[in-house]
This record gives structure tokens, sequence and C-alpha cells, in this order.
């Protein structure tokens, strides 16, 4: 088994997170409840609980010249797999921050873009153009 990243967060309304990431990101759903859903990201594992209201800031930083949330999570996959998500994303009524190619002709160079959930959750989708570089400097 190789290892799997697994986050637990809260959300308003759990129908309506589970109808967003299997409609709109198309990912599987596993166990669930009234309560919760755990989602199938790309073989990891988001676990969304209602918890009510809650108060959630997204505040930015600025990255390359590009505005991004500070708060967000995401799935490194390969640039097939990117480019189908960014294509059907794009296009549809959702907040999506346009992609963009970070740290070009360097170390660590990727493709990304974020979608927003119906929790206010920025969900990213980044593609190294060579994975070896995930980590280096």
């Amino acid at each position: 088994m190789t290892n799997l990243f697994h986050i637990s967060l809260p959300c308003v309304d759990v129908l309506e997170t589970k109808n967003f990431y299997t409609q709109e990101i198309g990912a599987e759903i596993g166990r669930s409840s009234e309560n919760w859903v755990d989602v199938n990201l790309f073989g990891h594992q988001l676990t969304f609980t209602k918890a009510g209201k809650f108060n959630f800031n997204n505040p930015n930083y600025v990255f390359e010249g590009k505005i991004l949330p500070s708060f967000h999570f995401g799935i490194i996959v390969d640039v097939k797999t990117w480019g189908e998500m960014y294509s059907r994303l794009n296009g549809k009524d959702l907040s999506l921050v346009t992609q963009a190619t970070f740290l070009k002709d360097k170390s660590g160079e990727h493709l990304s873009f974020f979608v927003k959930d119906p929790n206010e959750y920025m969900l990213e989708f980044k593609s190294f153009k060579d994975p070896e570089n995930i980590f280096k400097d």
C-alpha cells in the first residue's frame, strides 16, 4: 500500500458538498452518512463533516505576480489529467482561478489552477513539468 493523504474539514451542507465533488470534480464517494461524507480524490481521502455555520476567511498572497489563496489544499496529477480537469471545470459557473505556470524554467515548474468548493475551500490542481522536482529547491 502506498501512503495516502487524509484531511477532514467542516462543511455547511453534506449533500451540496457531495454533489460538487461527484458532479463537478468527478470524484467518487466512499462511506457517508447524513452528517459526513468521505470523498475519494485521486485515491486520497477527504472527509467533510457537517459543522453548520463557521467563520472561514481566505487570506491571499502574491506569488510570481498572481494573487493566490494562502489556505488551500489540492492534488498533484499528471499533465494529461490536469488538462482534462481544467477543461472540465473551465466555462462552468464555478469560482475558478485561471491557470498559470509557476517557476517557469526553474526546478519545480508546474501548472496550477484553483476551484472553490461549496464550503469556500480552494482546491488546487497541480502538474509538475518534472515530477522528480516536486520537493527540490
